[in-house]
Order: C-alpha cells, then structure tokens, then sequence
C-alpha cells in the first residue's frame, strides 16, 4: 500500500498541492476564451471578469485563431467550443498538445455530435468538459458554478508532469490478493474528472472472463449513451448504457445514465440494474456512493469496489460500504490521476486496500477478479 501525498485544497488566492499539481500563490488564473458566437464569449468573459481569482487573457473567435495565440499570450487555461469554422475544437485541441499544451476545458452542446467531439477531444488532452444548456439563463448559472470551478481545477494540474508520470509504464505491483472464499462476482467502479481517457485504456486492455461490471462516471444525460457506445466500440467486453431491467452478468459493463442514480437489486433469483430519480448525492447524479452501496448489499464480500481519478470526495462512503460488507477496494494512485480527490478521498479516510497506477489498471482489476470463474453464480 503506498501512502497518500499531501491533501489537495483549492484556495482562489493560494493553491499547494502535490505530483501533477503546481503551486499557485496570488496569482490570478490567466485565461483564452474561445468561441464562434459573439454571445457565448460574451457571457464566458462576463463570468471570468466576475471572478477575482480570474482574469482574461484574450478571446478567440475559432480553432486556428486559438493554436496561433496560446504560444503567445501563453494561458493558464483554454475553455474552448465545439463548432467553430477553419478550425473546430477537437482540431484545435489537438494542435494545441502538440505544439504548446495548456489544461483545455471543453464547453459542449447538449447534442450527439458535440458530444462526441468533445469525448475525442478529452482522449486527445482536454481536461475537462462543461456542456451548455439550451436556455439563456440556465447557461449563466451553469458557467458561473460548473465553468469557473474547472477552469480553477484546470488551472492547478501540471500537464508536463502528468503526462511523464503516465509515459512511465511500470510492471503491476500486486500487494495483497483476494480471500479466495471471498471471490468477486461484481466491480463497482466510480471515477469523474479524467475518467473518459482512463476508462478507455482501461476497457481496451481488460479481457474476459470478468465479473459483472457497473460504472458510475459524472458526466450529463446527453453524453453517456454516446460515450458508451465509444467504449463498446474498443472493449471485449459488451458495454451500454444502463436501463431498468438490464441483466447483471458476465463481461458485461452497464454506465450509469446522466442525471439517474444506478443501483443493482436482486428480485428473486434474478440481478437486474435498477434506473431511478431523486435527490443529488454528494452533489452528483449518478452518484457513485448509491451505486457502490446497492452493490455491496447485494454481493456482500464478493463485491471489488475500483475508485479512480476525480473531483471532489463522491465514493468515498461507498468504498466503505464495500469494505463494511467484507469486499476489497483499490485506488488509483496520485501521479497517474488528472485529480486526485475522489480516490484521494476514499484512500485518505481508510476506504481503500491498495492504490494501482492506470497502465496497471487492467493487470490489478483481473488479479482480483480472475481467481475464480466470475460466471459462477452469486450466492
């Protein structure tokens, strides 16, 4: 078990933090708007020039314009659009890593093909994405809560340290191994922040055999059906999108829908996924904690609960149910984390049994769930 770096705490005027993170004190986050609509980088500046932690560094009216400004007003941050002429955001994005990389924040619509785009655009170096609601209003709250509070997040995380952490491919470390009365017969794995890019090396290199496999990934209604299928397109595995009903069973991976809290139940014989409204837990819906709960008091101590990189401290209650029950918990450990807080969380208050870097992900989830046949029934 490795031991956990020094706690992450954002403060607007002075930041410290620890591997991936660098250290900020007075200094106001310097930002590139970029955005075809006149309206939309008038209300995205708007929100940066409320801020005092924020300041504007310039505005970009589409893709080519941003690649040819980052190098020379050199951002902290870049939240950029979709659809734009010349140059859209996924090209633009991709310029930029390559030519002078800078934390991006996407700003999506709520449609299939923006979503999408901005999925490609995060496997290809965006950090972190916020998507537009279709109502005036609703936009304005949403860049003043969600949009600031990444482009501060963006702002803390080295690229240059992160991506050589994760260029650093490292031979599994298994430290512990599975009670062998206590067989896994379903993963609970919840993950946020950075998760689109690990989920997809995750599902490319995990084989089956496998337990069953429900995920909760913060990410809105509109998003993870198209990312599902993104994921099902590159994985062995057969991966959807959840819906009531659906069978828990072998090789096969259910993603929590956007705005719905997962849970599984068992009603007979039978384990099903169960899709349902109410209220948002640690802030989220789907919540990880409700997913990781219901799977802990349906499996018992042959649950294996999987927390990786993330905003924020959702899971954290979940992996204890999970060890409460009896089951084991690994992590993703800090260096490979785009950030370290929701894994951070569960390992700091003692939820977690062992932390795993990403290129290690698939080699530990099998150590564990391959000790035995995962097709056999649930007892």
């Amino acid at each position: 078990m490795r031991l956990p770096g020094p706690q992450f705490r954002y403060d607007p005027q002075s930041v410290t933090t620890h591997k991936g993170i660098s250290t900020m004190s007075l200094k106001r986050i310097r930002v590139l708007v970029v955005d075809d609509s006149i309206l939309m980088r008038r209300m995205i500046v708007d929100q940066i020039q409320s801020a005092t932690d924020i300041e504007l560094a310039g505005v970009a009216c589409d893709g080519r314009e941003a690649v040819d400004l980052v190098p020379k007003l050199n951002p902290d941050v870049v939240t950029m659009d979709i659809e734009m002429p010349r140059l859209n955001g996924l090209e633009a994005v991709t310029e930029i890593m390559r030519r002078h990389p800078v934390p991006v924040v996407m700003v999506s619509s709520l449609t299939t093909r923006a979503a999408n785009v901005t999925l490609e655009a995060l496997n290809r170096g965006a950090l972190d994405f916020v998507a537009k609601p279709t109502s005036a209003g609703a936009v304005q709250a949403k860049l003043s809560e969600e949009l600031l509070g990444k482009v501060r997040f963006a702002a803390a995380v080295d690229l240059k340290v992160l991506r050589q952490s994760k260029a650093k491919p490292q031979r599994p470390s298994i430290t512990a191994t599975a009670d062998t009365n206590s067989v896994v017969k379903c993963i609970a794995l919840g993950i946020s922040t950075g998760g689109p890019p690990a989920l997809t090396t995750l599902f490319e290199q995990l084989k089956p055999p496998q337990p069953p496999i429900v995920v909760v990934q913060h990410m809105p209604a509109q998003f993870t059906g198209p990312f599902a299928a993104r994921l099902d397109a590159v994985s062995p595995l057969k991966i959807k999108e959840a819906e009531t009903g659906d069978p828990i069973e072998p090789n096969s991976v259910l993603i929590a829908p956007g705005g719905k809290h997962l849970e599984v139940k068992r009603s007979g014989g039978r384990l099903s996924a169960v899709i349902r409204g109410g209220d948002p837990v640690n802030g989220h819906k789907p919540s990880v904690d409700v997913m990781m709960r219901s799977v802990a008091d349906v499996f018992g101590r042959h649950c294996l609960g999987v927390i990786m990189t993330g905003m924020g401290s959702d899971g954290s209650d979940g992996c204890r149910a999970i060890k409460d029950a009896g089951g084991t918990v690994i992590g993703q450990d800090e260096p490979t984390s785009a950030v370290y807080g929701m894994n951070k969380s569960a390992f700091v208050d003692g939820n977690v049994d062992l932390q795993f870097s990403l290129d290690e992900a698939s080699a530990t989830i099998s150590h564990f769930s391959q000790q035995s046949s995962p097709a056999a029934p649930v007892n």
